[in-house]
């Protein structure tokens, strides 16, 4: 997908900036050609700001993703979903942070949950960062309850864990 993205977006940079907090955000554009969370509207003049972007860069890669099947497709359907991983800690949850050594190694987040179920947690949440769209991408697990000592250490010897971070 995000080759699809780059290509179309390749010599409008600022636009790829729109283009990538619209993905990081889930937000959708709608048959108007409006920036959505759901049937929420959101400014496109809040979104420049956040960036740093004139607002018409905003328009302009909205109507080019409105007159462009694939580009429809892929912004009509994304969804935001509700990251647990700041509020885990106040609703008695556990939160582990791992990153990778290479987020791109295969395998790693299916290690991460076969250590995490063997210590006899149960996992809430997986949330692991798109490494095209983050430059430096983490897997966060949110856990029923606190996280041990024994599992850190476990977590830390396997391949592909260069750090653990336990809130």
């Amino acid at each position: 997908m995000w080759t699809i993205i780059q290509e179309k977006f390749k010599n409008h940079p600022a636009q790829e900036k729109v283009i990538r907090l619209l993905l990081e955000r889930g937000f959708q554009i709608n048959p108007d050609g409006r920036v959505v969370s759901g049937i929420i509207e959101i400014p496109h003049t809040q979104i420049a700001n956040e960036i740093g972007v004139d607002r018409r860069v905003v328009d302009a890669t909205c109507e080019t993703i409105a007159k462009d099947a694939q580009l429809v497709a892929i912004f009509r359907n994304i969804r935001t979903m509700p990251f647990l991983r700041e509020v885990a800690p106040l609703l008695g949850l556990g939160v582990i942070v791992i990153a990778p050594d290479n987020a791109a190694r295969k395998g790693l987040l299916g290690a991460v949950a076969t250590a995490v179920a063997e210590h006899g947690i149960t996992i809430r949440q997986a949330v692991s960062d798109d490494p095209y769209l983050t430059e430096n991408p983490q897997l966060t697990i949110i856990t029923e309850g606190k996280v041990s000592g024994e599992l850190v250490n476990t977590l830390t010897k396997i391949k592909g864990v260069k750090s653990v971070t336990v809130y």
